[in-house]
Parts: structure tokens; sequence; C-alpha cells
């Protein structure tokens, strides 16, 4: 499925606290779009539905939609602070090709 680094599960609950969420998932999704073709989505999330796979990694709950879970197998949710930007970024070993933001990508 998909694993949360220790900065993504840091920052998710550090948004947690600040944001005053009472949502208690993320959801990651696949939508059209972006320079490669294919965007990730990236949500707080309160509600489960039938076709949602969840997956639980370092304290983080992951909701995935049927249609996404296709796309996302094995990918690696991350985070960054570095001096080239700051946010989440997704290493997806599915991806044959990845835009130079890091946002859209191609199988």
């Amino acid at each position: 499925m998909i694993t949360v680094s220790n900065d993504a599960s840091n920052e998710i609950q550090r948004l947690i606290d600040t944001e005053n969420q009472t949502e208690q998932f993320i959801r990651v999704s696949v939508k059209g779009g972006g320079c490669s073709g294919l965007m990730y989505d990236l949500q707080f999330d309160g509600t489960k539905t039938d076709s949602d796979t969840i997956c639980e990694d370092n304290g983080v709950k992951v909701l995935i939609d049927k249609k996404s879970l296709l796309y996302l197998v094995g990918t690696e949710l991350s985070y960054t602070s570095g001096l080239n930007g700051k946010g989440f970024h997704f290493v997806n070993p599915n991806a044959s090709r990845t835009c130079g933001c890091g946002e859209s990508f191609s199988i």
C-alpha cells in the first residue's frame, strides 16, 4: 500500500494539532491533470466509503479509493523542509515519468 515517512507523520501530526483537525484520515488519491497526465491529491477526510482501502503506517491512517490504489501501490509519502522547498512528496515506484515539481506523473 502506502508507507509514511517519519517526517511526513510528524508534519501530519503538527497540522492536526495546529489546525484543530477532527478528521481521522488522510485521503490520498490520483486525478487526471498536471504536466505529466496524473496528479496526486492529499487532504484530511473523516469519511471512509465502501470502496476505500485503509492502511496505517507510522501512526497515520490513509484512505485510498479503488481507482487510485492501482497507481499508488508501494508509494511512500514523505515530507521535506529543505532549502529547495518544503512540502509533502510522493516517491512512487510505478511512475515512469514525473514532472519537475513532483506533483504529477505518468505510468
